[in-house]
């Protein structure tokens, strides 16, 4: 998806949450600093032509592993249950709000992170970004630069689905899914809604 497209649907999300896009500028500009490599390559390869499975971090994912198939994409946490149950992902997407150590550890063994720039993470991305030794790709919900990149997506989750479309995937299932959670706070939720609505632009119904 071209920036141009994109573009409604970003200042949308600016105006629901009253984000600035003049955050997501300057984390854009700080993640394109601190990023020795652009594996975008890699990350292609993972996806043209290929089945990917696309793995939200809902209590439900664990009872639908049985469902993969073909290239594993973890949004965030996710890796974490999918590493428990002995399966490394191929690619993780983050804004690091739940890295953990154990991220580096899988990424040294070949999972690529997508890092996602937005307003509020840059600590984050100055304290892990120079860390990870394995694949790496950044992007960015705004304009893109030359090594972060804008495929479209908010969430970890549907980002990485957006991702996978744009990169021309045969097919991408999605598991480990739930817009509805009841249990998540407004702005949680509030990021749902719009997850619901950016999949439903793909033709995927959650």
């Amino acid at each position: 998806m071209r920036f141009e497209e994109w573009e409604p649907h970003y200042e949308r999300i600016l105006a629901y949450f009253c984000f600035e896009r003049e955050g997501d500028e300057r984390a854009a500009r700080v993640l394109g600093s601190l990023l020795a490599r652009d594996d975008l390559p890699l990350l292609e390869n993972l996806c043209r032509n290929q089945e990917v499975t696309v793995c939200g971090n809902a209590p439900c994912l664990s009872g639908q592993l049985g469902l993969i198939r073909g290239h594993v994409f973890a949004a965030d946490a996710a890796a974490d249950v999918l590493v428990a149950h002995g399966i490394r992902p191929h690619a993780v997407f983050t804004d690091l709000d739940g890295a953990d150590d154990f991220f580096l550890d899988i990424n040294r063994k070949g999972t690529i992170m997508v890092i996602h720039a937005h307003g509020d993470n840059i600590p984050l991305l100055r304290s892990w970004v120079p860390r990870f030794e394995g694949p790496v790709v950044g992007t960015t919900q705004g304009p893109p630069l030359p090594n972060v990149h804008n495929f479209g997506g908010f969430t970890d989750g549907d980002r990485a689905v957006f991702a996978a479309d744009e990169m021309g995937a045969s097919a991408i299932h999605i598991i480990g899914f739930d817009l509805d959670d009841p249990s998540v706070d407004p702005v949680k939720r509030g990021k749902l809604h719009l997850a619901r609505e950016l999949l439903a632009i793909l033709g995927y119904e959650c």
